[in-house]
């Protein structure tokens, strides 16, 4: 069983999950990938997202929610949104 303190990372940058949003990256860093699961479907016994919205946001609190978002897509899988959200935010972090 895993320690509750360990953290789930993905190429560098932590994975959190709270009900349908998977949150991907450090709030400490200017940029995170906010990934809403929209849709699922059942498939072999699992519940698997097939439809996916991901957005890349500015992490300052004093911007209003909807002026935080930089980009954002709809996705038919979560690898999909997950495997586009790592390379918004490398980008963004890089500053490209």
């Amino acid at each position: 069983m895993a320690d509750k303190t360990e953290t789930l990372m993905y190429k560098g940058h932590p994975l959190r999950r709270k009900d349908n949003l998977v949150y991907y990256g450090s709030m400490a860093d200017k940029y995170i990938v906010m990934i809403q699961v929209m849709g699922s479907e059942k498939e072999g016994g699992l519940e698997v997202a097939n439809k996916v919205h991901l957005q890349l946001q500015l992490t300052d609190p004093d911007l209003k929610s909807r002026d935080r978002v930089v980009k954002k897509s709809d996705l038919p899988d979560l690898f999909s949104a997950i495997d586009m959200g790592s390379i918004w935010l490398m980008r963004a972090l890089a500053g490209k």
